[in-house]
């Protein structure tokens, strides 16, 4: 069995500062960057919704307040309130 050699953190640090007054090597430095910043996403958890995720709760939630509105605006809730209401002033009258 044969190890092929790594690349180790100290041989990249190594190559960056020879290469930090190299104008042409800019977009290696913004790809070094960007992986970098990709691999720390991929190792924290994740945490929140995704955009399908959004749309779909969203949608519930619309949805919900579309029920919702429907019950409170409808008769028997008005009737019920407006009772509740009336009580309520005549006992403080």
């Amino acid at each position: 069995m044969t190890s092929t050699p790594s690349t180790t953190t100290d041989d990249l640090v190594t190559e960056s500062a020879q290469a930090a007054d190299d104008p042409a090597a800019e977009p290696l430095r913004q790809a070094r960057g960007l992986a970098h910043r990709w691999a720390l996403i991929r190792q924290t958890a994740e945490a929140g919704m995704s955009t399908a995720e959004y749309a779909v709760g969203t949608v519930a939630a619309c949805a919900f307040a579309a029920v919702l509105y429907r019950v409170v605006t409808g008769g028997s809730i008005v009737t019920g309130l407006t009772d509740l209401v009336e009580r309520a002033l005549a006992t403080l009258s």
